[in-house]
């Protein structure tokens, strides 16, 4: 089975600084994936370099054999770190919008992800809290039966008594065969949902590891072998 996502010597700079730098990586179907390092480790130029939100200095980024464009758009689902929907638009407002936009958006499972988190589809974003909003974010990225889904930063703006029920959220709306990659810092939060993980550190990989080879191999959880790695 080929790669859904794949980067060759993929390299991002601002004018002199380096963010990403001869990045090789591979990630295989089925499977949920940390894409995990400090704040500034250049995650999330990764992300939207693979999301064709940034454009690569150097180097190649393909998603299922394919560069990204139009195609790649249709199979990739993702929640950028920061809030992008409109503050004076209602939640069904929106899902109508994603409806319209995307061939793979399910209404009936974002409603239903609503009903859970006790959202109300006719409120407006504006007067919801931050965390709620980002709730939202996540409910309509979940909400497509994507093949690849980029998860910037899905439970950094939540309060902890949230985050269970987020990743929960994350884990149970899903395809077998799709992939997740989960970009964050917050380690000890979602190993229990990874697969497999890649370190990266100042713009470069310097760990891939299936989450078993490492607990078998280092006998360590995915958490402490981070905190070994990134120790000041």
């Amino acid at each position: 089975m080929s790669a859904i996502l794949e980067c060759r010597k993929l390299t991002k700079s601002f004018g002199s600084k380096t963010a990403i730098s001869e990045v090789d990586l591979k990630v295989e179907r089925g499977q949920i994936v940390g894409l995990l390092g400090p704040n500034g480790s250049g995650k999330s130029t990764l992300i939207k370099m693979v999301n064709q939100l940034l454009t690569p200095t150097s180097g190649n980024v393909f998603i299922g054999d394919k560069k990204p464009g139009i195609e790649t758009k249709k199979i990739v689902s993702y929640l950028p770190e920061k809030n992008y929907l409109n503050d004076w638009m209602r939640v069904h407002e929106i899902i109508e919008l994603f409806s319209d936009f995307y061939d793979n958006f399910q209404p009936k499972k974002a409603y239903d992800m609503l009903k859970k988190l006790n959202i109300n589809a006719h409120d407006k974003l504006k007067t919801m809290s931050k965390g709620t909003k980002e709730k939202v974010q996540l409910i309509l990225v979940m909400s497509r039966e994507a093949e690849l889904y980029l998860l910037d930063e899905p439970i950094g703006g939540v309060d902890p008594a949230a985050r269970d029920y987020i990743l929960e959220t994350i884990l149970g709306n899903y395809r077998e065969n799709a992939t997740i990659v989960i970009s964050t810092h917050l380690i000890s939060d979602i190993e229990k949902l990874l697969d497999y993980v890649v370190f990266i550190h100042q713009g470069q990989i310097v760990l891939t590891s299936s989450v078993d080879a490492i607990r078998d191999e280092k006998g360590k959880s995915i958490d402490a072998l981070f905190r070994e790695v990134f120790k000041c």
